[in-house]
């Protein structure tokens, strides 16, 4: 397969067989591909792009950079996307991102219930779990999400599942099965797990939101 999008009619390519993707992970896993989100990760991907993305049929876009979804997301109101913030939080950018973003998945810590507490409708959140100790990830240690969760919570946040990025290996399974248990735990429905390499499985782990950007744009610029 080729490594970049750029032809026409490509991304619509890519997006069905990605989709095609999810369809055989979820049915093996005796679930509903319904039942699994996919939010196409728009990292350093052009406007035309997305739009390509948006014309088949994506409703879900992840950006991991304040600024790029700040200057993208009046490009593409038309299209009316949910917007999924995957990258690092920052303090000082939650307030111009609040305007447009749907769903948070990068919580990771107690001190952004302050900001957060301040968005009206209360914010759909997701806390990100360092589940291998990882550090070049961001992600809050499994010991502290119930402290986190809940500082969250008293700010009246809608925290709704946890979000991880495990280490690249050959089998991500454990990290996914992990945090699968620690949503159970915390009666959290969302899983917000598994990118282009290993979303199929995080579907079987149960991943109800992927991220995917490569299988879908092709290599980033």
């Amino acid at each position: 397969m080729a490594d970049d999008a750029r032809g026409a009619g490509e991304v619509a390519r890519r997006v069905a067989e990605v989709r095609a993707r999810i369809a055989v992970a979820a049915r093996a896993a005796g679930r509903d591909p319904a039942g699994v989100t996919l939010v196409a990760a728009t990292k350093t991907v052009p406007v035309e792009q997305i739009r390509e993305a948006l014309a088949a049929g994506i409703a879900d876009l992840g950006e991991n950079r304040a600024q790029e979804l700040v200057a993208k997301a009046p490009k593409l109101i038309e299209h009316n996307p949910r917007w999924h913030f995957i990258g690092r939080l920052q303090r000082n950018k939650i307030h111009a991102l609040a305007p447009w973003v749907t769903i948070w998945h990068t919580a990771d810590r107690a001190d952004l219930a302050d900001p957060f507490g301040r968005i009206e409708p209360p914010p759909r959140v997701l806390v990100q779990v360092n589940v291998d100790d990882d550090p070049a990830k961001g992600g809050c240690h499994p010991g502290e999400i119930a402290a986190v969760v809940e500082a969250l919570r008293q700010s009246s946040v809608d925290v709704v599942g946890l979000m991880t990025v495990p280490r690249f290996g050959p089998d991500p399974r454990w990290a996914f099965a992990f945090l699968r248990k620690l949503a159970v735990g915390l009666e959290l429905a969302e899983l917000s797990m598994g990118m282009t390499d290993d979303f199929e499985a995080a579907i079987a782990e149960g991943a109800t939101l992927i991220r995917v950007g490569r299988a879908l744009f092709g290599a980033r610029a």
